[in-house]
């Protein structure tokens, strides 16, 4: 049984564990447990596989009347989720983070099944940090973690991330320079703020849109489906140098051709940058709980694996430090040497290990 979701970042790991389940166990029987009205209630079926719903929702930050809600839906969400593994009989519950999470892995433990938490980021949440202690194993992403978790249940294995991005290290920049439209030879700043976008990395590339009108350099940027129509007449006025896309397919291409990388610190994101190598510079997104991408971003930049600019400074300060470090070659080698430290290629083959471990399957 796997738990979790309500973004991305949380989803893409647990199928790729279903995945490897799969590849190796074709009869494996896989459950998901998810938060009704979430994105994995979507996503997982599409994947193949079957999902229950909780009605679970989160803690809001704001003084609502939802607040009073939860307690309720939590005592719901547990009962439903001993029906369903009283029927489903799991022999491991893993934990991938997101709200349905929590009462899986903590129903799991009361009736003494076998739990995993495959935890992404370099600061745990607090739901974590409590499923821990009884956790038969943790598999993380960051060195330090006994300082959160129990040393003995720890297993440095790295996040799962998309399979065909170690082929963005060998020599596809010609024919990622022809699918966008770009020069192979020229440097080349790559703008990422997810398949949404990131309004601050948005506002900060249109502000300084005229750093590249001079041609010395070009910019691939990803602005999100969110924005596409926001700046669809501002896309006319760019020079050629200068291509815009709300949605990169192909990232395997966007990676080879950049020379230096812009993006969010999501610990997704983080994981694919250590193992492309390339010179990154990490803006954090304010909005997340506990301010997790700032807390990724400092672990790797306590390393000088990479560069990092606060979301507040990035409309002044993002695009002359990108340039700076586009002029750099030397301190562009020191960067990519440094994040590839913390590459983890193999994460997803050796989350299934421990996990088979702890089944004993």
């Amino acid at each position: 049984m796997i738990s979790g979701g309500g973004t991305g970042g949380h989803i893409f790991p647990a199928l790729a564990i279903a995945d490897e389940i799969k590849r190796r166990n074709p009869e494996a029987d896989l459950l998901f447990i998810g938060a009704k009205g979430k994105m994995e209630m979507e996503k997982v079926p599409q994947a193949g596989y079957q999902i229950v719903g909780l009605p679970i929702v989160g803690l809001q930050r704001k003084l609502t009347l939802k607040n009073l809600l939860l307690p309720f839906k939590l005592i719901m969400s547990l009962t439903k989720v001993y029906f369903v593994m009283s029927r489903f009989k799991p022999e491991l519950v893993i934990g991938v983070g997101g709200y349905a999470s929590g009462p899986t892995l903590k129903m799991a433990q009361l009736l003494g099944i076998p739990t995993l938490l495959q935890e992404q980021n370099s600061y745990p949440g607090k739901t974590n940090q409590l499923l821990a202690k009884k956790a038969k194993a943790i598999c993380v992403a960051y060195p330090g973690m006994d300082a959160f978790f129990p040393a003995a249940a720890i297993s440095l294995t790295g996040n799962p991330v998309r399979a065909n991005l170690l082929s963005a290290l060998a020599g596809l920049k010609n024919e990622a320079a022809l699918h966008f439209g770009l020069d192979a030879d020229k440097p080349t700043l790559f703008v990422m703020g997810g398949s949404l976008g990131a309004r601050t990395l948005n506002l900060a590339m249109k502000s300084a849109g005229h750093h590249f009108e001079s041609g010395s350099v070009q910019l691939l940027w990803q602005c999100g489906k969110s924005y596409e129509q926001e700046l669809a007449n501002f896309q006319q006025t760019l020079p050629e140098n200068v291509k815009v896309f709300p949605f990169i397919q192909r990232m395997d291409l966007a990676y080879a051709l950049a020379t230096v990388i812009v993006s969010r610190a999501g610990a997704l994101s983080v994981s694919e940058l250590a193992l492309v190598g390339k010179p990154t510079i990490l803006v954090p997104s304010p909005n997340v709980a506990e301010d997790h991408q700032t807390k990724n971003a400092r672990a790797l930049v306590n390393r000088d694996a990479a560069v990092l600019v606060t979301d507040g400074q990035a409309q002044e300060k993002l695009v002359p430090l990108a340039l700076e470090l586009l002029s750099n070659p030397l301190q562009q080698q020191a960067l990519a040497q440094a994040i590839q430290a913390f590459a983890l290629p193999n994460a997803t083959k050796d989350i299934v290990d421990v996990c088979l471990n702890v089944a004993r399957i």
